[in-house]
């Protein structure tokens, strides 16, 4: 499962190119689909449970040297913030921030091609992230409290540049998957989403619901299938706790594809 897990991420696209967002630059790898030799804690979280996955990757890279991950910046016993990564590439400093999102997209939100990808549950959304990234995550490095840390790593902050290895799975609303984005990668999109009103359209497909680190795996027909009565019953749960979930479709011509079932 977790190798399963391991190539979804691999294959999931970087959400845009080069800078071209916020003029954040995103970092660049080419990866093999090695087999993965590491253990992943299953109570992991899923954005550190990336980051595991980020830094096997990285350890294949002849050109990369990873200096430290996951560091805490202290003000004594205050925390400020953590760097994801420091890496030499090609012998080079790099500061890089690692995130890996699910978006919907949602045309009532804002008024620009990033205003409207929000998250599942809309609690949270890509023009928040990018403003903390910018404001708040790649600043940190710049911080006085930060200098010791550097130091430590025999590294000059001016020395360092930052990139983020921002990649994301996109989601349009059923009733309109002719959308063209303009500013982010279009491979990113791999599925709808529809609500509950929207469901009895399916009712001859078949379902299958992942546990949450299974969102990154690619759909695949050796899975337990529901039948549409089932999985109404089911789903009943998450609509009740107001909590979006990514399910799997199977339709009658045996296509398989991604969808989020939300409860707004």
């Amino acid at each position: 499962m977790i190798q399963k897990r391991y190539e979804g991420f691999l294959k999931t696209p970087f959400l845009w190119i080069n800078d071209a967002v916020y003029n954040l630059d995103q970092f660049k790898i080419t990866s093999k689909f090695n087999k993965i030799k590491i253990a992943l804690e299953e109570n992991l979280r899923l954005g550190k449970y990336v980051e595991q996955l980020v830094s096997f990757e990285l350890a294949q890279q002849n050109n990369i040297s990873v200096l430290a991950e996951n560091i805490q910046i202290q003000d004594g016993k205050i925390t400020l913030g953590e760097l994801d990564c420091l890496l030499l590439k090609n012998n080079k400093p790099i500061h890089l921030e690692v995130i890996y999102k699910f978006y919907l997209y949602d045309a009532t939100v804002g008024e620009s091609e990033i205003d409207h990808f929000i998250g599942p549950n809309r609690k949270d959304s890509l023009k928040e992230k990018l403003t903390k990234l910018k404001e708040k995550q790649l600043p940190l490095l710049y911080s006085n409290t930060c200098k010791t840390y550097l130091d430590e790593l025999d590294l000059k902050v001016e020395d360092i540049s930052q990139q983020v290895y921002f990649k994301a799975q996109l989601f349009l609303p059923f009733s309109n998957q002719n959308i063209k984005l303009k500013i982010l990668n279009t491979d990113c999109v791999i599925g709808f989403y529809i609500n509950h009103i929207e469901l009895q359209q399916f009712k001859d497909c078949k379902f299958y619901i992942p546990n949450k680190k299974d969102w990154l795996i690619l759909p695949h027909a050796h899975v337990n299938w529901l039948n549409f009565h089932v999985f109404k019953v089911v789903i009943q749960d998450y609509f009740e706790q107001e909590f979006s979930t990514l399910c799997w479709i199977k339709f009658n011509n045996g296509e398989l594809k991604k969808m989020f079932l939300v409860w707004w």
